[in-house]
């Protein structure tokens, strides 16, 4: 049994003691050791199961293996059944693919939270979007739904309830005190999916958010897509002060100048609800004449940070989020143009026949 910092034997342990049991390689939580002359189970421990899924992917980008200690199927697959040993939420399949796994949870904040400490240990990974879990009830395809808790300061209080008007977000309460407006909505998982960000900035980081989640109910006849466009790198090489100062008054850049990038990396967020391949590579041809004055400086605006969180919750279907020790990337799943091309036909027509 553990006293502070030190570990005792001990004969007994009642309710509420830490203990460790060795002799037992295979326990796991929620099983009953009892006496084998008097054996009585207790009964299993309820583990709400989980709701969002998403595939974790061997890092195929160009700079696989650049800071990453563990980069191999085999390393993540070692790692994530190690994880199952005491994570009793988490969910993990095998797919067609070698290369990928799907792994389950309940809610993004738990798939972060495994995700983060894979980085620091040393894993390399690419993921997909998250998606929910769907299941059928009665007849009815059902989906999850969460109760959200905001409590705001009363003058964006009409920023959030428009915004959770748009998420088909039912109020089920609401009060004031103190200049604070503390509402409760029940919303389905997928609604709020990158909703995160969007009430940090609506709140200049003043609101609380807090989420639990509420049970399946029947599916929203409605589709939540991401309304804004991204610049796609089309070359390898180093982002040119030149090509981002041209590039940033079309979009909100993730990177800044002397950046290594590749062709197929996601570099920032267009203006416009289309997506944009971009050369940021480009550097200004040197000639041999010069102006009398000294040329305009080129001022960057300061990036984007790329948080783990954001990029989660910013991906689109046809996106990966590269992760690795020493940084976070978005990439397309296609990191050629001509196979961006060719993927989005075969989706299109596979939509028509259907």
């Amino acid at each position: 049994m553990l006293e502070g910092l030190k570990r005792v034997s001990v004969d007994s342990a009642s309710a509420g003691d830490i203990v460790v049991i060795s002799g037992i390689s295979d326990v796991r939580i929620g099983d009953t050791l009892s006496d084998i002359a008097h054996p009585q189970s207790l009964p299993m421990i309820e583990i709400a199961e989980p709701t969002l899924s998403m595939h974790m992917l061997v890092n195929t980008s160009p700079f696989a293996g650049l800071s990453g200690k563990y980069v191999t199927s085999r390393n993540l697959r070692e790692r994530l059944e190690k994880e199952l040993e005491t994570n009793v939420g988490l969910k993990v399949e095998d797919t067609d693919s070698t290369d990928t796994f799907k792994i389950s949870g309940q809610g993004e904040l738990h798939l972060s939270i495994l995700l983060e400490k894979m980085r620091r240990e040393g894993y390399e990974m690419a993921v997909s979007k998250a998606q929910v879990i769907e299941k059928m009830i009665d007849g009815e395809l059902c989906e999850p739904y969460e109760e959200v808790i905001l409590s705001v300061p009363e003058v964006y209080q009409s920023v959030v309830l428009k915004d959770m008007n748009a998420r088909y977000g039912e109020m089920v309460d609401v009060s004031e005190r103190e200049g604070y407006v503390t509402s409760v909505y029940v919303v389905a998982t997928r609604a709020l999916l990158g909703y995160r960000q969007s009430f940090i900035n609506q709140t200049k980081g003043e609101g609380i958010f807090i989420r639990k989640y509420k049970g399946y109910q029947p599916k929203l006849n409605v589709a939540f897509e991401r309304t804004a466009g991204v610049m796609i790198s089309n070359d390898n090489g180093v982002a040119m002060t030149y090509a981002l100062f041209n590039l940033q008054d079309r979009g909100t850049l993730f990177i800044g100048a002397q950046t290594k990038i590749y062709e197929g990396m996601i570099i920032g967020i267009t203006a416009k609800d289309m997506d944009m391949v971009v050369n940021p590579t480009k550097n200004k041809k040197l000639t041999s004449i010069r102006s009398t004055g000294a040329d305009e400086a080129m001022r960057l605006t300061t990036p984007k940070a790329l948080t783990l969180e954001f990029a989660l919750e910013f991906i689109d279907d046809d996106e990966l989020v590269e992760i690795t020790p020493d940084a976070i990337r978005l990439r397309k799943k296609y990191l050629k143009e001509h196979e961006r091309k060719s993927a989005y036909k075969m989706t299109r027509n596979t939509v028509e026949q259907d």
